[in-house]
């Protein structure tokens, strides 16, 4: 995924295993991030830093917490079988608002994902290849995205969204609210710095609503694009030779 300030690669990768022995009715599903020296020379090698820790965190909290993919529908064989499905996202380049950016990457990788389908005889599980049956999109919930706030002056009296990494060195205090288009929120992240009134932060709420309904709309488009490019020789025009025959 591509923003202002920001490279990501989010791959997406699922196969069958044994589900948690607390949760034997629901899939697996984990988010793994890595930066590197690549995305920025404030990164080493198997040296986590804060910034890794908190995208991590907040990540993890805003996709896999709030419930976003349904992992009772990853379940194959109650406590014996399920798939487990994981989000590997590699920061190609850093430069801010990298909490937005690798949230918005993952959901969209997630939605654009498709596993093998499967059928089930007693407790014997058959997973099709791609040239046997199509391949089958995860059972998604909702989508939750990230929007960012800095602040900045004496007080923290200036908002700014989608700042850069220069803009986040200056900032006082930032808020992070993960929400979807129909404004539940998932969860709001305030990691220290100058206090901010009350009044402001329910401006910022008011103001990330919109950026997630563009987010939304914007993956949206991109996945049907992707979809129609993809299909221009598969079922749907199959089905529209049939129907003109």
């Amino acid at each position: 995924m591509l923003t202002k300030s920001c490279r990501l690669l989010a791959k997406v990768s699922a196969e069958v295993t044994t589900p948690y022995t607390d949760r034997p009715f629901d899939g697996i599903f984990t988010i793994t991030t890595e930066l590197s020296p690549m995305a920025s020379p404030a990164f080493e090698v198997n040296r986590p830093t804060e910034t890794e820790v908190l995208l991590s965190r907040l990540i993890e909290k805003t996709v896999r917490r709030s419930n976003a993919l349904d992992l009772e529908s990853l379940c194959l064989v109650a406590g014996q079988k399920c798939w487990s499905v994981r989000v590997d996202l590699h920061v190609l380049s850093h430069d801010g608002n990298l909490i937005d950016a690798s949230c918005l990457a993952v959901v969209a990788a997630l939605r654009h994902f498709r596993k093998p389908d499967t059928s089930m005889e007693g407790d014997t599980v058959t997973i099709y290849t791609p040239a046997e049956r199509e391949l089958v999109p995860l059972s998604w919930l909702h989508s939750p995205f990230c929007v960012t706030f800095s602040f900045f002056g004496e007080n923290g009296e200036i908002m700014l969204v989608d700042a850069n990494l220069l803009e986040e060195q200056l900032r006082v205090s930032s808020c992070t609210i993960s929400l979807n288009k129909h404004g539940e929120i998932c969860q709001v992240a305030k990691l220290g710095g100058t206090a901010v009134e009350a009044i402001s932060l329910i401006q910022c709420a008011s103001a990330a609503v919109a950026r997630v309904k563009e987010f939304s709309t914007l993956v949206d488009a991109k996945l049907a694009d992707d979809l129609q490019r993809r299909d221009k020789g598969g079922l749907l025009a199959e089905l529209s030779a049939e129907n003109e025959r």
